[in-house]
């Protein structure tokens, strides 16, 4: 599989812009990402096709927990826009689900049963994967796995239990600035909702970050690792560790104010040798 980058945001007004989109496309970035848990019925999803010509679409993911597996709206989807949508889906957090949140494996299983019977294919559907039970479900039920906020050795790991042939997109924040204290703060503001959440930081608990790690907004080194910042080589050189590690794509949130200027500047048509 060739090596590219997607862009992965919640389905705000910017992302839904026909001109951005439009934009993206121009710029060699392959797919979009929607996060924020878009809906089964992939509401978001077919003006955002409709409105591009070649840009592919996956949701990064609809949360299993929201409600029943819609095959009807994949199919609608990818009658309409053939080969350019990618069904991504996962669980959610036990503090946002609350009562529901029993056995999130079985639940996650029992989706994809869902999805089977309503003839959602296997190679049309990834799964949000962080650890090695979720990433094996992934590999021998889904296309492949998307996972978020991880690291380019969570990424090697992840490819070594996918093996070959199966599709990894690692999301990657990033925040284009040279000034460490600005980075950084701009990096822990997004990353202080996810150090409450076990999911994520027992994952990053077992790529060897400690106790400590997680404390007081997170330590230097994990925000380090979990967001590339720095100038336009430094924040490449974290895409390409992640690619070196088996990522077919890397999709791209940019944390800074000015998206689109980020995006323009990292842009696989301006990257020329870089990458």
């Amino acid at each position: 599989m060739s090596k590219t980058l997607g862009v992965w945001d919640r389905p705000l007004p910017w992302l839904r812009d026909p001109a951005v989109l439009a934009e993206l496309e121009r710029l060699g970035y392959q797919r979009v990402w929607l996060g924020a848990s878009p809906p089964a019925d992939l509401s978001p999803v077919e003006p955002m096709l409709a409105a591009s010509t070649s840009l592919a679409v996956a949701t990064g993911i609809v949360n299993v927990w929201d409600g029943p597996p819609d095959p009807a709206a994949y199919a609608r989807v990818t009658s309409a826009h053939p080969g350019r949508f990618l069904l991504g889906v996962g669980v959610g957090h036990p503090s946002m689900v609350g009562a529901r949140y029993t056995k999130p494996y079985d639940r996650l299983a029992s989706y994809l049963d869902g999805l089977d019977e309503g003839g959602v294919p296997e190679s049309g559907r990834v799964l949000a994967a962080l650890g090695p039970r979720v990433l094996r479900l992934a590999r021998d039920r889904a296309a492949g796995a998307h996972p978020y906020l991880t690291t380019p050795e969570h990424t090697a790991q992840a490819r070594e239990i996918l093996g070959a042939g199966k599709l990894l997109v690692p999301e990657q924040k990033v925040v284009l600035s040279t000034d460490p204290g600005q980075a950084r703060e701009i990096a822990r503001s997004q990353l202080a909702m996810y150090l409450t959440l076990s999911n994520y930081t027992n994952n990053w608990l077992r790529l060897g970050f400690t106790q400590a790690d997680l404390e007081d907004g997170g330590s230097d080194r994990l925000v380090d690792a979990l967001v590339a910042w720095g100038d336009e080589e430094a924040i490449r050189g974290r895409i390409a560790e992640h690619w070196d590690a088996g990522a077919d794509q890397v999709a791209l949130q940019v944390l800074n104010e000015d998206k689109m200027g980020v995006l323009r500047a990292l842009a696989p048509t301006t990257a020329g040798a870089s990458f």
